[in-house]
């Protein structure tokens, strides 16, 4: 079967359904690949006329503004005892120095720490736990929270989409590149992000 036959028979449903869910998981601290989902679903789109691209767009940013809600209230909750635990869970994401990094990032920058970290992959993972073991107001994380999945989401399934439209028939051809290509980006940025929180860890350990 070729591709492009096989994508017809995607049910829209599905690619909603699973789009949503994995951006709520990982944005409620989950560590899941949510933007590699996101452009391939957004890719999809482009050349499966049953996804609506502004359906697409509204379900991975319901999926980020609630998994960072739900994110919050657990990290106000749990509080630092909730991050040793995810470190020791899952040591590659919540490690000290991945930690000292988003912790940084959040006492420089307040609530624009939450609307910016929507657009990398590390503070993706902890605005919300993280802002919620913090103490941010809840009125400033959930305006920051609300604009942030807007726009990361809603921009980022449009750019992919109308990339897709202008390739299409070069996609159509070689319609795995582009999902090839989402990958190979997504595991470059966590390479440079995993580079940049081995650095931190000696600041971290001197500043305790």
């Amino acid at each position: 079967m070729h591709v492009q036959e096989w994508l017809d028979t995607v049910p829209a449903a599905a690619v909603y359904a699973v789009v949503g869910l994995v951006i709520a998981l990982e944005s409620l601290g989950i560590p899941l690949p949510g933007e590699i989902i996101l452009v391939s679903a957004a890719l999809l789109s482009s050349q499966h006329g049953g996804v609506d691209p502004l359906v697409l767009g509204v379900c991975a940013s319901t999926g980020a503004v609630i998994g960072d809600s739900i994110g919050y209230a657990i990290g106000r909750k749990g509080g630092r005892p909730l991050l040793a635990r995810l470190g020791r869970r899952f040591p590659r994401h919540f490690s000290e120095g991945h930690i000292a990094t988003a912790e940084r990032s959040f006492q420089k920058w307040g609530m624009w720490a939450v609307f910016f970290g929507r657009f990398v992959a590390l503070l993706r993972i902890f605005a919300g736990p993280l802002a919620g073991v913090l103490r941010m107001p809840y009125w400033k994380f959930l305006i920051a929270n609300v604009l942030g999945g807007i726009v990361w989401a809603g921009g980022t399934t449009a750019v992919i989409y109308y990339v897709g439209v202008v390739a299409e028939s070069w996609l159509k051809r070689f319609s795995w590149l582009g999902l090839v290509l989402a990958v190979a980006i997504g595991v470059t940025s966590m390479l440079v992000l995993k580079r940049k929180a081995k650095r931190a860890q000696p600041l971290a350990a001197a500043a305790e």
